[in-house]
């Protein structure tokens, strides 16, 4: 079983790399955190809407890995 389970992710992490696998992660993460905010901000319940704007607290740094991804691959491609 344990050989299985480390050969899966030996072979996940050479195949795609695990940065590769994070930016994925974040950029889904993120893509999520937005619609979900954007869903909160529009409701009338000011409850609903302190939720949207705490959401900030996981959006921004999200935004930030997310540049850093986009301007690295620029960066690869000059």
């Amino acid at each position: 079983m344990v050989s299985t389970v480390t050969s899966t992710t030996v072979t996940t992490v050479t195949l795609f790399g695990i940065t590769a696998l994070l930016g994925i992660a974040a950029a889904l993460m993120l893509i999520g955190y937005l619609v979900v905010k954007e869903m909160l901000s529009a409701s009338s319940s000011q409850r609903l809407q302190l939720v949207s704007r705490r959401l900030n607290a996981a959006i921004v740094p999200l935004l930030l890995v997310f540049g850093t991804i986009v301007g690295a691959k620029v960066a690869e491609i000059l």
